[in-house]
């Protein structure tokens, strides 16, 4: 994947600029559109602890203008998880699972809610307002077209497909306005035709039952809406404020949030896949198997190729305590699930120890070992959930195991730059060190 060999790539060869730099930091006929929620848990900013290894759940609130930084931070969570609600919505409708479907239509709402007081605190209540009719229109013409792939009708998938590609110029031109020029129609509406696409594609393949293929498509369009986020946010600054959305450490804890933010989600995707037959649960298994790869190659960027391989192993068997546990549900075996709790529990403390060492502070090991677990028990409780069809409960813990996998990448990104400063190059030929001074 060319987002994924991009991650590599920035790691290896932007980190001496990461860490030497100071962080700035229904039925099938309703419209999914028409469906609210009596309030919603709109996505914010991971919470920066000021303990060394502290993590938490980031804040669910989203209030004032921040800065720029900030603003990408909030555009990355909630446009990536768009495309993953977005994603799962449109393969309900081909399923005919209307229970799944109506809490997935009530997170996608809230999404829609949250992503519109984003807009609304960086460009205006106008603009929020004009942003959220637009993209209500966007998600009731994928909705469309999801139904024109249930009901194999050709025509219905075309007219929806029209409609989405008006949606996107529509969106371009609002950009374009909203931001005074700062982002051009053209480029803005491009984006958000090649998202559509995405999810267009990645529903024929799905109904077609080409998991490999859906499964592939849905990481590149999560990915792909993630790192969107930062024209929006630029749209919304002066230039000169701007600039630092491109600065080393804010690509660097934008990559890696978005990995592990993927992490938990491609977990449940496996998880319910689970119920739904082997070829999909293997579809779903090999792009965690993807994720875990372009993770450890972050990592070794950073650490060293043998920590990272290090890194690969242990996280490998926390992957796979992860679906023994869900296979032990799905097959209602309750001596399973309590052995699989035990190997989680063991596995959180290897990768307490692993991460602490990586930032080199052993005190780090006891909350370290409480973020780990509290992750674990996100994906183990959704999975129980998900199990008994209470689906609303599923997608909730969905929603907050995301959030804390972001603040889980956040803390981590401030720890190792911190860690590995210390021993990078300072100054340049003019100090006579030929920029290999060292601290």
């Amino acid at each position: 994947m060319r987002v994924r060999t991009g991650l590599v790539t920035l790691v290896t060869f932007v980190l001496a600029g990461a860490v030497a730099c100071t962080d700035s930091t229904a039925d099938r006929s309703s419209s999914p559109a028409a469906s609210t929620m009596a309030g919603h848990a709109a996505m914010g900013t991971p919470t920066t602890m000021a303990g060394h290894a502290g993590m938490s759940t980031p804040t669910t609130t989203v209030s004032g203008k921040g800065s720029p930084q900030q603003l990408r931070v909030q555009f990355d969570q909630l446009l990536g998880r768009h495309a993953l609600l977005a994603v799962r919505l449109m393969r309900s409708v081909v399923l005919a699972a209307p229970d799944f479907r109506e809490a997935a239509v009530a997170s996608l709402q809230d999404n829609t809610d949250a992503l519109s007081e984003q807009v609304a605190s960086a460009y205006g209540a106008a603009q929020g307002e004009r942003f959220q009719q637009l993209w209500q229109r966007h998600i009731t013409d994928l909705f469309a077209y999801a139904n024109g792939v249930a009901g194999d009708d050709a025509s219905a998938k075309q007219a929806a497909r029209t409609a989405l590609m008006a949606d996107a110029d529509a969106y371009g031109s609002w950009v374009a306005g909203a931001s005074k020029g700062r982002v051009q129609a053209s480029d803005a509406a491009a984006g958000v035709r090649m998202h559509v696409e995405e999810l267009m594609q990645q529903l024929d393949a799905y109904a077609a039952r080409d998991y490999d293929k859906a499964y592939q498509i849905e990481r590149a369009a999560y990915e792909h809406m993630f790192t969107s986020g930062a024209t929006l946010a630029r749209g919304s600054v002066a230039p000169e404020l701007a600039v630092g959305l491109d600065a080393a450490p804010n690509k660097l804890r934008s990559a890696f949030s978005m990995l592990l933010a993927e992490h938990i989600e491609l977990i449940i995707d496996a998880q319910r896949a689970t119920f739904a037959g082997s070829p999909e649960f293997r579809a779903a298994a090999a792009q965690i198997n993807a994720n875990s790869t372009a993770l450890a190659h972050g990592l070794g960027a950073i650490v060293g190729p043998q920590k990272g391989a290090e890194f690969q192993s242990v996280w490998a068997d926390h992957v796979d305590g992860l679906m023994a546990y869900t296979a032990a549900v799905a097959g209602k075996d309750q001596v399973g699930k309590a052995e699989a709790e035990g190997k989680l529990n063991k596995l959180a403390v290897d990768l307490a120890v692993y991460f602490s060492g990586i930032v080199r502070d052993q005190r780090a090991v006891v909350p370290l070992t409480g973020a780990v677990t509290m992750h674990d028990r996100h994906l183990t409780t959704q999975v129980d959930a998900y199990a008994v069809r209470d689906y609303a409960k599923a997608q909730q813990l969905e929603l907050e195991g995301y959030q804390q996998m972001l603040g889980v990448a956040n803390t981590l990104v401030d720890a190792i730059q911190r860690s590995v400063k210390p021993g990078l190059p300072v100054g340049g030929s003019q100090t006579g060190g030929g920029g290999t001074a060292h601290r």
